[in-house]
């Protein structure tokens, strides 16, 4: 399926001006977004096929002793969290014609249509679960050993997220964010902090107005969260997204040539690893 010049709007060519409006409007990838600023985001250019974290599961221990007693030996427990790196990638095809004629340049835009879907694919399966799909990375959904918080039938105040605040330093973690679904972000964006009041229980970041915060944590809205569902992401590496290759967008004409088409892919390698997953909680409303 190739994309032609004939009932294309009029807009993509010179004869038309005006400013490319892109719909939907979409944002980078929210959950990369996090991940790089609570350290949770590497890249490596290194050749390798598997990415590798090493994990301390347990401390040596000490013990009381007497004067003289013998000391009992001890040792500390190592593990690590490794997985391989997977490829998110498209593919399109444009007329020569259009790709040549439309102003803006349609095969460019097609490339960072693409280039953004990546992102909106990378939020799907990180807070999604891939469960028998092994052609993408491991999402939270398919994490075991993560904390659950019960909230209740319906949203009605602060504590699940008091209480995932608490639940994380536990397990010797802080949290960085908490991401919800836009409707239950809402519903938490009216709920008001007393009976009466008209303070909502949603504070703001002085150093970034747009932004809320709840038990004193960031909350991000994704559609690609469940609705009920409220992710919790510990700080300081204790959830790893990591890029093998960034989003890599190409234009060929070679491929196409006997039937004079251009053909636009865009590609992109990651891999996702949670070596710390009691650190990961989830809040979640009653069914």
């Amino acid at each position: 399926m190739a994309m032609i010049t004939s009932g294309q709007p009029a807009t993509w060519f010179p004869d038309e001006t005006g400013d490319l409006i892109i719909k939907p409007v979409t944002a980078d990838s929210v959950a990369f977004t996090i991940l790089s600023g609570c350290g949770g985001l590497a890249s490596t250019a290194q050749r390798v096929h598997d990415y590798r974290v090493p994990v301390w599961n347990s401390d040596p221990t000490a013990a009381w002793v007497p004067e003289g007693g013998e000391i009992p030996a001890s040792e500390g427990a190592l593990a690590e969290e490794t997985d391989g790196f997977y490829k998110l990638a498209g593919l399109v095809t444009v007329s020569r014609e259009l790709a040549n004629d439309s102003d803006p340049d349609a095969a460019q835009q097609v490339g960072n249509g693409l280039a953004r879907d990546i992102s909106r694919k990378i939020d799907a399966a990180f807070f999604g679960a891939r469960g028998q799909n092994t052609d993408q990375p491991r999402g939270l959904g398919d994490i075991t050993g993560v904390g659950a918080i019960d909230a209740g039938a319906v949203w009605a105040d602060s504590d699940p997220f008091v209480s995932a605040v608490y639940a994380a330093e536990g397990v010797g973690a802080t949290l960085a964010a908490f991401v919800a679904n836009p409707a239950d972000a809402l519903a938490l964006a009216k709920l008001k902090s007393a009976k009466d009041s008209n303070l909502p229980l949603l504070g703001a970041d002085p150093t970034q107005p747009t932004r809320r915060v709840i038990a004193g944590v960031p909350l991000y809205s994704s559609a690609a969260v469940t609705t009920g569902t409220v992710w919790a992401i510990p700080a300081n590496g204790l959830v790893l997204g990591v890029i093998r290759e960034d989003v890599d967008v190409r234009r060929d004409e070679s491929v196409k040539f006997t039937s004079d088409q251009v053909m636009v892919r865009a590609t992109m390698r990651i891999t996702t690893l949670f070596p710390h997953p009691a650190a990961i909680q989830k809040i979640s409303l009653s069914a």
